[in-house]
């Protein structure tokens, strides 16, 4: 096993490690309710951590985590005559999917 990276809280820990594994890459989130021991343990060793099973897919977990990371921002205009900001390719509002 080997400490693929640190997550800012443990919401992001457990998408990124879904998107890890979507991708075929064995991962766990360690440190899950080390959040608890804050004021005990200094607050960056209580942070959850992305762990790979298999170091062979350090690389390519590597990649997928930055994709993870980076997701294209994207601003359009629904049909419905909403603006929809950010990753989404469905309006909340109407349920339509972005334009092609």
């Amino acid at each position: 096993m080997r400490r693929l990276a640190r997550a800012p809280n443990l919401a992001i820990a457990t998408l990124w490690v879904d998107g890890l594994r979507e991708d075929g890459i064995a991962a766990s989130v360690q440190r899950e309710y080390l959040g608890a021991a804050v004021g005990q343990l200094p607050p960056d060793q209580c942070l959850p951590e992305l762990w790979i099973e298999d170091d062979a897919q350090f690389a390519s977990a590597e990649r997928a985590l930055h994709a993870l990371q980076n997701r294209p921002q994207r601003r359009w205009h629904c049909g419905c005559g909403e603006l929809v900001e950010g990753g989404f390719e469905q309006c909340w509002q109407c349920g339509a999917m972005m334009p092609g």
